[in-house]
């Protein structure tokens, strides 16, 4: 049996391009499970903090902090948000700007670390990423949190002694490290069998191809190894 693709995906829930991003990539891989010899595929989303220093209530809204924190006139702000909306609306994303909460993020990456440990990491991201962009909620907040976490199908009392114990900060730090490591700067971010990199909210249709090449590989590599497995026995 020929081994999954692992996507390691380095985000964080505050990124419009990282949401941008995920479902690129889940369009992506959508198209290439239609293929004959649809490929196996395994993603796991790692923490990364665009900004920690973050306070978990920010005084203002998203254009407010963009002009602050990258030293640009609101209007240049404005502009910004307006251009990544759009590119939302293309990947079927409605962005909503006007709603959004900006908040430190590390507790929602606790969260995700703890969805992970239960099987459901994919659909926590999903939920605190729309819950983030498109409805408003504030994800630097216990109760939100705990409340998303039951919403994606967690149990609410584990999601929170998870969250107040504090016991998966240590993963969410192992991911920035290994970020580091990596040479990530920016996320979104992908690789791709620990050997492939890619940066930025690719189209749909970058992800299919370098998944159908990847999987090319993986199926050639099976053939060797079966090859080999049946010299030996002769």
């Amino acid at each position: 049996m020929t081994d999954a693709i692992k996507i390691d995906v380095w985000s964080d829930i505050a990124c419009p391009w990282c949401y941008i991003g995920k479902r690129n990539l889940e369009n992506g891989l959508a198209a290439a499970s239609a293929d004959d010899d649809s490929p196996q595929v395994e993603v796991t989303f790692h923490s990364f903090e665009l900004s920690p220093d973050t306070p978990v209530d920010f005084d203002g809204g998203e254009a407010e902090y963009l002009a602050t924190h990258k030293g640009i006139s609101e209007d240049q702000a404005g502009q910004m948000l307006e251009r990544v909306t759009g590119v939302a609306a293309d990947a079927g994303l409605e962005y909503r700007f006007d709603l959004l909460k900006h908040t430190n993020t590390v507790k929602a990456h606790e969260l995700l670390h703890f969805a992970k440990e239960q099987g459901m990491q994919t659909q926590l991201a999903e939920r605190l990423m729309s819950a983030y962009f498109t409805e408003g909620r504030h994800l630097g907040q216990e109760d939100e949190l705990v409340a998303l976490a039951g919403e994606a199908g967690l149990d609410r009392d584990a999601a929170r002694d998870a969250l107040r114990s504090g016991r998966f900060l240590a993963d969410v730090r192992a991911d920035q490290t290994q970020a580091a490591a990596y040479g990530i700067t920016g996320v979104p971010f992908f690789v791709i069998d620990g050997k492939y990199g890619v940066s930025g909210a690719q189209p749909a249709e970058a992800f299919s191809q370098i998944v159908r090449q990847v999987w090319a590989e993986h199926r050639e590599e099976q053939r060797e190894q079966d090859s080999d497995a049946l010299q030996a026995s002769a």
